[in-house]
């Protein structure tokens, strides 16, 4: 159930009630009986747990690894050079 905060018009006390979706709103404050307004202010997340990065939630399958610098064969020789055939033409 959300936490609500409120504030009273009249004497300027604060308040919070921990109220259902469909509960009300407050309209009189406790303590001077006079009107209450709902505050309204910045929400506060937390995240917990695993799961709120790439690497922490997905299997790992080829097209999800990091890729790597491509490794070269040290024992491997260049390729042959193409030969360039020259022909001459007979008269």
């Amino acid at each position: 159930m959300p936490t609500y905060q409120y504030r009273c018009t009249a004497c300027g006390k604060e308040l919070e009630a921990v109220q259902k979706f469909s509960d009300p709103a407050l309209t009189t404050c406790p303590t001077c009986s006079g009107g209450l307004r709902k505050v309204y202010s910045a929400v506060g997340v937390v995240f917990k747990g695993s799961g709120f990065y790439a690497t922490d939630s997905r299997t790992s399958s080829p097209a999800s690894k990091p890729t790597s610098a491509p490794e070269t064969k040290k024992d491997s020789a260049p390729a042959p050079a193409k030969a360039t055939e020259t022909t001459t033409a007979a008269s």
